[in-house]
């Protein structure tokens, strides 16, 4: 009988710790847009009547960067940065293939750290390897292709039940496939009737939007950026969903929550670039009792490489792990930190497997970019061209000089390119042959250097020899020739898991 009570004594004590540790740990939540441009979203300035109602009170409970940008502008280098804490070229996650180095893993660390982890949509995009070892994961069909905001909510609440069932914090990654297309209700979509998509809770009609600054006013386009909107009103929809299940399950006050997109949206001179509109993402943070509510950051410049280390200090785990991000744990408790003027970002290749290898350099006011592939002859070719918007731009370009321009430039690009996007947001004025920016441009060029230098971008010496024609052609065939052999092979696996 001693023995028994002995042994339930001791069941007792080990629940007990168990659950004060679990109670004690703070919970992860990312929820990460698919192809949002920032200024699509109300609070960071959008025209559009009410689009982002649950977005906007989240941001209202919490802490809004505006300078916080991706580092890489297309899907899965994107939140391979975010599983990794490194830059593209450092974890091999430069294209759409799982890496083959031997690096720390955001889900790895937290299980190790006894989290149970889970992922909603864009598995293969968030899992920088092919074991990444999720204890939850639905994909694009199992939440209504991504875009079904009661499935959300109802996966969302199972695995917190879970989670708590075993006493267990937890990281979740909630990935909407929402503004990505095909957009709401548009042609693209129509094509999908078999899976009945569900409908946003409003839609847009094309009297009712905003066509951004970078692309024409043309009744397409206009039609397109429609779509567009409704289909973020659906992402809002399902943003709406998960938060509410944080409260009705009871962990919204031990539960960080990140909010932000993966990249800009999926148009000509956004999505697949460096611009300012590829980059610049919706950062937002809710922390309670650290972050204070209703705050806007408009100072310290972040990117996704900082995710990572950030939430790893945020719950208390000290790892030896090095990153190539810092932790911005510092400025959520409302304290500024040194070295965060500028952002560095890339580009490298599509899914198409075509390489186009770019990076740059940003600041409050200028960037710099350097398009490696731009050699007069070779023609850029992502998913931003195959809506309305392009077909429309490439028809019109035939009698408007003025598009025609604008079509020739993203095909083709230039070598370099510098902007005042201070003044010139949609980098519409190349600067770099005027003699008034002279300093400025050789002060981006050395910085864009020393950081190429200090990370070991293998793009360094194309770089250094970027006046060598000849060099740089035979650099980036080079590349091209690595992104079609990953390509096939991604390809061959995909195969292979059929």
């Amino acid at each position: 009988m001693k023995i028994i009570q002995y042994i339930l004594s001791i069941s007792f004590f080990i629940t007990f710790v168990n659950e004060s540790y679990s109670q004690n740990k703070l919970n992860i939540l990312l929820i990460t847009a698919d192809d949002l441009n920032c200024n699509t979203v109300g609070v960071y300035g959008s025209k559009v009547d009410n689009i982002t109602p649950n977005i906007d009170k989240l941001a209202s409970q919490g802490l809004r960067f505006t300078k916080a940008h991706v580092n890489v502008a297309v899907c899965a280098p994107s939140r391979g940065v975010i599983a990794t804490g490194l830059y593209a070229h450092n974890s091999g996650l430069v294209g759409f293939s799982d890496t083959k180095k031997d690096i720390p893993t955001i889900v790895k660390t937290f299980k190790s750290e006894g989290y149970r982890c889970g992922i909603l949509g864009k598995v293969d995009h968030s899992s920088p390897k092919f074991d990444t070892p999720w204890d939850t994961k639905l994909d694009l069909k199992d939440l209504g292709m991504g875009r079904d905001k009661d499935i959300y909510y109802k996966e969302a609440t199972k695995f917190i039940q879970e989670s708590k069932k075993k006493n267990q914090p937890f990281y979740l990654m909630v990935n909407s496939h929402d503004p990505h297309r095909p957009f709401a209700k548009s042609d693209q979509e129509k094509k999908w009737k078999k899976y009945n998509i569900k409908d946003p809770s409003r839609i847009y009609k094309p009297n009712e939007v905003v066509v951004p600054g970078f692309l024409p006013e043309l009744p397409e386009v206009r039609l397109e950026i429609s779509e567009y909107y409704s289909s973020v009103r659906r992402l809002d929809d399902t943003v709406g969903r998960i938060l509410q299940t944080l409260e009705e399950q009871g962990v919204a006050n031990n539960t960080l929550i990140m909010f932000l997109s993966d990249n800009g949206m999926a148009f000509p001179f956004s999505k697949a670039n460096c611009y300012l509109q590829s980059t610049n993402t919706p950062w937002l943070v809710k922390w309670p009792g650290v972050v204070k509510e209703g705050k806007v950051d408009d100072e310290h410049f972040i990117s996704t490489v900082d995710f990572f280390p950030t939430v790893l200090e945020a719950a208390g785990i000290k790892k030896p792990i090095t990153l190539d991000g810092k932790s911005f744990v510092k400025i959520l408790n409302g304290k500024n930190q040194k070295g965060r003027k500028h952002v560095f970002t890339q580009f490298h290749e599509t899914n198409g497997g075509n390489a186009y290898p770019i990076r740059s350099v940003q600041d409050e006011r200028f960037g710099y970019i350097f398009n490696a592939w731009a050699n007069g002859k070779k023609v850029f070719k992502n998913e931003s061209q195959s809506g309305r918007s392009w077909k429309a731009m490439k028809k019109v370009a035939n009698s408007d000089t003025t598009i025609k321009a604008r079509v020739h430039l993203f095909e083709n690009r230039v070598l370099e390119e510098f902007y005042d996007f201070k003044n010139d947001p949609n980098a519409l004025n190349n600067l770099i042959h005027n003699p008034k920016y002279k300093k400025e441009i050789a002060c981006k060029r050395k910085e864009l250097e020393k950081y190429m230098e200090k990370t070991g971008d293998f793009l360094l010496a194309a770089f250094r020899k970027r006046d060598d024609a000849q060099f740089i052609k035979k650099f980036v065939a080079k590349l091209q020739q690595e992104a079609k052999a990953s390509k096939i092979e991604r390809d061959k696996m995909k195969k292979a898991k059929k």
